[in-house]
């Protein structure tokens, strides 16, 4: 995939699966805006990606704050004058049941997952209508469409992911701008690797393929997609999940 002169923006890259998504675009030829709350964590990944010799920005933000968010994408203008690709992949959960989850668990998780992406997708959206070409992907996930028991919170914000998704490839197909949505299933991260292994090994009985997704099958998924080659394909939902959902 030849991305040589883009700019992409990844939220949440400075660690996980963003991470391997903004080092598997520079891979590819592009220059990186590291977004995180965690601005050391952005540092460390922008100066990874130097050494690959592309250039990269390390930005602080809390996607979850509509200023902060248009305060980064003057940082990234000032600094590379465009941006080509979006990836929204900030999120974070706060797990519990439906009749016991508190108020502030429910608002926090959609203020990240679901706002913060609307609002990083309003900012591009604005400037990739004007230069008529862009890529947003956004990271949903499997239990935006099946459901997951003590996730009501981080399923809702998925699937209005996945209507956000499919609302704005509509608005800005016209103007050269896809806007397709990855749906990873269970990926091996510092959560998954807690689990015990009477959970995994009940998990595993749920994938046909027989194991975790990696963070790199989700970073190959979205190189795919804003790639030239991809051109055509806007609006979809990409399952990652190992066979566990099909539809």
């Amino acid at each position: 995939m030849n991305l040589n002169g883009q700019v992409a923006l990844v939220t949440g890259s400075g660690r996980g699966i963003g991470k391997a998504i903004a080092m598997a675009l520079a891979k590819d030829g592009a220059d990186l805006a590291i977004s995180d709350i965690d601005l050391d964590s952005a540092s460390q990944t922008a100066d990874e990606i130097k050494g690959l010799g592309r250039d990269a920005i390390a930005i602080k933000a809390d996607v979850s704050n509509s200023a902060g968010v248009e305060e980064m994408f003057k940082s990234i203008i000032d600094k590379f004058g465009k941006i080509d690709i979006l990836i929204n992949n900030a999120g974070i959960t706060r797990d519990g049941l439906l009749i016991r989850m508190k108020d502030e668990d429910w608002n926090l998780v959609l203020k990240i997952n679901l706002d913060g992406a609307f609002y990083c997708s309003r900012a591009a959206g604005k400037l990739m209508m004007k230069q008529r070409s862009g890529r947003i992907v956004n990271i949903a996930s499997i239990v935006g469409v099946m459901g997951n028991a003590g996730q009501v919170n981080y399923s809702a914000s998925k699937a209005g992911l996945i209507g956000l998704t499919k609302s704005s490839a509509r608005e800005l197909a016209s103007r050269g701008v896809t806007v397709n949505a990855i749906a990873p299933g269970f990926i091996d991260t510092a959560m998954t690797q807690a689990l015990n292994d009477k959970v995994k090994e009940k998990l595993m009985e749920q994938i046909p393929m027989g194991r975790l997704g990696t963070a790199d099958d989700i970073a190959n998924s979205i190189r795919f997609l804003v790639a030239p080659e991809a051109s055509y394909i806007t609006g979809q939902v990409i399952h990652v999940n190992g066979g566990m959902l099909m539809s």
